[in-house]
């Protein structure tokens, strides 16, 4: 097996066992997200698996004595000098060390959005709940001032100072 191949196998299966897809299914709220992740999920592990049965392969020798038999000696050596004789050359990976920087970034970027988002949607679900728990509607001003006492002084301040807005 050639070392790169293998390499970017044992990548592959990394890469899958570090995606959380459960976790990140939960965070989809439309149908048509869902459907979309799904789609990438079978698009990821179909590629996954491509890539660890490619490259996790040794290539057969050849059997020259076999065609040696069949069809002579001369044109099996030329063909076993010209495959011989075929160097591949090695990859040498350029554009990872030119993006890993970058993409850490993005990733660290990511997480403090993240975290923001967290932070944000916390509060949006006390607001819903403190909205929720006034009940608006049915909601007196005692009740009102007893859960925003803050309110009822400012409004006391202005009858006591005869304020009454002009």
């Amino acid at each position: 097996m050639s070392g790169s191949g293998k390499k970017v196998a044992d990548m592959a299966v990394k890469a899958g066992k570090a995606i959380d897809w459960d976790g990140m299914a939960k965070m989809l709220v439309s149908e048509e997200a869902r459907k979309e992740f799904a789609t990438l999920r079978r698009t990821f592990e179909d590629v996954n698996h491509q890539l660890q049965t490619k490259f996790s392969q040794e290539p057969q020798p050849i059997d020259w004595e076999y065609y040696r038999k069949g069809i002579g000696s001369k044109v099996v050596d030329m063909y076993k000098e010209a495959y011989e004789s075929i160097e591949i050359p090695k990859y040498v990976d350029t554009v990872t060390p030119e993006y890993k920087p970058k993409f850490d970034a993005l990733v660290v970027e990511l997480k403090e959005a993240e975290k923001a988002s967290l932070k944000e949607s916390e509060r949006i679900e006390k607001e819903i709940a403190e909205l929720r728990e006034m009940k608006i509607s049915t909601m007196t001003a005692d009740e009102y001032f007893e859960k925003h006492p803050e309110v009822k002084q400012k409004f006391d301040d202005e009858i006591r100072n005869d304020y009454w807005g002009y």
